[in-house]
């Protein structure tokens, strides 16, 4: 491309100076010769004036006197009758320019000059015009590279831009080069590469909470296989295969939980629910692993109180809360309900060193954590419950306390008539 437009400026710039330069030529050659011969039929006219003036004042015309009124490279010819005809000058031989003027009594003056004089500034003009013509073809040529230049390479960084963007690397350049249309296809590329950020970051993100929120049900079910596996006795599997089933569908409402909020966080399915049963429903899931660390979960406080949102996030949140005292707490881990205004409050606390100073006010942010782990849990478990209208507080850092706050009023009749499995 950059060759064509080169090549292109270039047979512009030719055709215009050979237009336009063949017609200076022309027109500069006849006003060369048109004013050398008005100077010749000038001077012969002068001549003549000169020498009719001098016949009427008697005087005598002489080659000396004659030689003072004509120009040393021009030739001249005086014929008055019944006199020899004077000459001045060396009369040229090859093509000539002549002007004749004849006088009143008869005298005849004849002025000649060689076409070689109109040939030498025809020839000065000619190179003059050439040379401008060749400062105009190099300045053509510099100014096409530059032109050049000028657009492909912004072609060039936009083609890098695109190659970037279509190996994964949707970085915005927020380049822009002084040309409206390729000023208009950078913005088009950064708006693209914006998109595809926040799409590859949205993918991850989901990527990482589902990893995330499908560990804790997968480890549940695991457990309760693993029980299943080793007791012969079947009131035992049955009774761990119900609650393999429980999880199973807790771990199906998750994931479809994931895609949902993967279109649109702010989708939420929030009815009515008994908040007792979701609280014993996790002091029971996670009750053996306490019992393996050594340590116990309890529940305490006000019972028989129903809550607005979805029971599956509320669930999620409460063992992410509670797994958390599990991995950075210490001691018995206590979840405790409570009434303020019109909200439900549960309240998951630790005997644990709590939470560090310096990530108090950070601890919901993503990527951050105590120790070494993923550092989403609260971050997933926090926009669960503002999905539903509920938010989740850090109340007190050491010992820790975590509170989920979820409405007691009903959204509307119809949800708060809708059964809760």
């Amino acid at each position: 491309m950059r060759r064509r437009l080169i090549n292109s400026t270039l047979a512009v710039v030719l055709v215009v100076i050979a237009v336009f330069g063949v017609s200076l030529v022309i027109v500069e050659t006849r006003t060369i010769s048109n004013s050398a011969q008005e100077s010749v039929d000038s001077e012969a006219l002068r001549l003549i004036s000169v020498v009719e003036s001098r016949l009427l004042g008697a005087e005598r015309i002489t080659p000396d006197v004659l030689s003072e009124q004509v120009d040393p490279s021009r030739y001249a010819r005086v014929e008055i009758p019944g006199r020899a005809p004077i000459e001045v000058g060396e009369r040229p031989t090859d093509s000539v320019l002549r002007s004749t003027e004849t006088g009143e009594d008869g005298e005849k003056v004849t002025v000649e000059e060689s076409r070689s004089a109109v040939t030498r500034e025809v020839g000065r003009t000619l190179l003059i015009i050439g040379a401008v013509a060749l400062l105009a073809i190099v300045s053509a040529v510099l100014l096409a590279v530059r032109q050049a230049n000028r657009l492909t390479s912004p072609l060039t960084d936009l083609a890098e831009t695109a190659e970037r963007l279509g190996s994964g690397d949707p970085r915005p350049r927020h380049k822009r080069y002084g040309v409206a249309e390729l000023d208009r296809v950078a913005d088009v590329l950064d708006a693209s590469a914006e998109r595809i950020a926040r799409m590859l970051t949205a993918e991850r993100r989901l990527a990482a909470d589902a990893s995330h929120q499908l560990r804790t049900p997968l480890t549940a079910l695991s457990m309760r296989i693993e029980e299943i596996s080793a007791t012969d006795d079947p009131d035992t599997v049955k009774e761990e295969a119900n609650i393999a089933l429980t999880q199973v569908e807790r771990l199906t409402d998750v994931v479809e939980r994931l895609l949902t909020n993967s279109r649109d966080p702010r989708t939420g399915s929030a009815v009515f629910f008994d908040l007792d049963e979701v609280v014993k429903q996790q002091i029971e899931e996670w009750r053996p692993a306490y019992r393996s660390a050594g340590r116990a979960v309890v529940c305490s406080g006000k019972h028989g109180l129903r809550a607005v949102g979805t029971p599956g996030a509320v669930a999620q949140v409460l063992a992410a809360l509670i797994e958390n005292s599990l991995m950075h707490g210490g001691g018995t881990v206590a979840l405790r309900t409570r009434v303020t205004g019109n909200q439900a409050v549960i309240e998951v606390t630790d005997e644990g060193p709590g939470v560090p100073a310096d990530l108090g006010a950070r601890i919901f942010e993503r990527t951050i954590s105590g120790r070494n782990s993923t550092g989403i849990g609260l971050a997933v478990a926090r926009d669960l419950a503002e999905a539903d209208g509920g938010r989740l507080e850090l109340l007190q850092q050491q010992p820790p306390v975590f509170a989920l706050f979820l409405s007691r009023v009903a959204p509307s009749h119809e949800e708060a008539e809708r059964p809760v499995r």
